[in-house]
């Protein structure tokens, strides 16, 4: 088998191409690596994962918003943030609009991975196993987040 042949046969991570999505915030990859954090890159703009209980803001508690570390866009206000004990900050509701989903079987089983609607970054995955009152489970990499504290 040619390389181009294996590559046709193995290198595509979905089984049906679809057009590329296009977001307001865009840079190019040689600007999203030289911005973020090595770990960051690979979360934000290859779908990595982060090593779980690794992240600072598992502990984070303050009252705030938890936003997109490569554009700055809110996400997740900290009132919907809960312990769910997977090593990963969670959350039960994103704010509105401000994360999408879709499809994602890269590990041979479905899941519904989450974007940024700003600029497309991967943040992690949902679930159907988070706590009332709408039974997510907003499974997010830490490194993929800032969190900026509200003044009381």
């Amino acid at each position: 088998m040619t390389g181009t042949a294996a590559l046709a046969l193995f290198g595509c991570r979905q089984a049906t191409a679809a057009p590329p999505e296009r977001f307001p915030f865009t840079l190019t990859d040689a600007q999203w690596r030289a911005k973020l954090p090595a770990a960051a890159y690979d979360v934000l703009r290859h779908e990595g994962t982060e090593e779980p209980f690794t992240s600072p803001l598992n502990n984070e508690h303050r009252a705030g918003v938890f936003g997109c570390r490569g554009c700055g866009q809110h996400l997740f206000a900290s009132r919907t943030k809960f312990d769910s004990g997977t090593g990963w900050p969670s959350f039960w509701a994103p704010l509105a609009g401000d994360v999408a989903t879709r499809s994602d079987g890269s590990l041979g089983i479905e899941r519904t991975e989450v974007h940024c609607t700003r600029c497309g970054s991967h943040l992690g995955h949902v679930f159907d196993d988070g706590p009332k009152p709408t039974g997510k489970r907003y499974c997010m990499n830490g490194v993929a987040m800032t969190f900026t504290a509200v003044k009381a």
